[in-house]
């Protein structure tokens, strides 16, 4: 099976830096790496918006006009959800504190790319992101059903009662019916009885989240 290709995009104004970090990680045999290589915030936002297909964003931390903070601060605004790893000369505490806290998910000593530590950051980096976004996904779908089961108990409530009454007059058309075509009648209600029965039956214990596409962007739950 052919290993993922991982997009990285690259923010660094620094021109030799960028290409000895795409060297550096194109040797690594952790993946395949794709540097996709941006100098500015202006161009990097750009290919943020038009490529859906990068993994993460590696960035200088001091950049001409803002520094990484405020560049994460406004990709943040902006509703970008990709991971972050910052660049810096050296190490800083303080940075470090003020980078977490903003939710940049790493970030390493320029000195350190031509380690093992790079690609190893990276791939870590993306694992922990994608694991994340699978644990909320999760969460809004415990969320959605509960919802959806609190809306179905309401429904449930004025159909069930009705349903049955009407299963219980079909049987009792069904005995005193003697004619093959009325019985055929008869028939045909007892099973769309049922069958209505049976998908509430199917409401009242659900348990995931499923939805299958219906027409264009309207989704339906599946019953079935």
């Amino acid at each position: 099976m052919e290993p993922e290709i991982l997009n990285i995009l690259l923010i660094e104004d620094n021109k030799d830096f960028a290409k000895l970090l795409q060297i550096y990680l194109q040797r690594s045999d952790k993946g395949k790496f794709n540097v996709i290589w941006k100098e500015n915030y202006a161009d990097a936002i750009k290919e943020i918006e038009t490529n859906k297909d990068l993994h993460v964003v590696v960035m200088d931390y001091f950049l001409p006009g803002k520094n990484g903070l405020e560049i994460t601060e406004e990709l943040i605004a902006k509703k970008v959800n990709l991971p972050i790893v910052f660049l810096t000369v050296n190490k800083d505490f303080d940075l470090a504190l003020k980078v977490m806290k903003l939710g940049v998910d790493d970030y390493l000593v320029k000195e350190e790319i031509s380690s093992p530590v790079l690609p190893k950051t990276i791939l870590s980096v993306i694992e922990k992101h994608r694991l994340k976004q699978h644990l909320m996904e999760v969460e809004v779908s415990r969320h959605r059903v509960r919802a959806i089961r609190e809306v179905i108990a309401d429904v449930i409530d004025d159909l069930e009662r009705p349903l049955v009454e009407m299963h219980e007059i079909s049987d009792d058309l069904d005995r005193h019916f003697g004619k093959e075509s009325q019985k055929t009648y008869v028939k045909i209600i007892q099973d769309n009885v049922k069958r209505i029965m049976s998908k509430l039956e199917k409401l009242k214990n659900l348990k995931q989240d499923k939805a299958i596409r219906y027409i264009k962007d309207i989704k339906m739950i599946d019953i079935s």
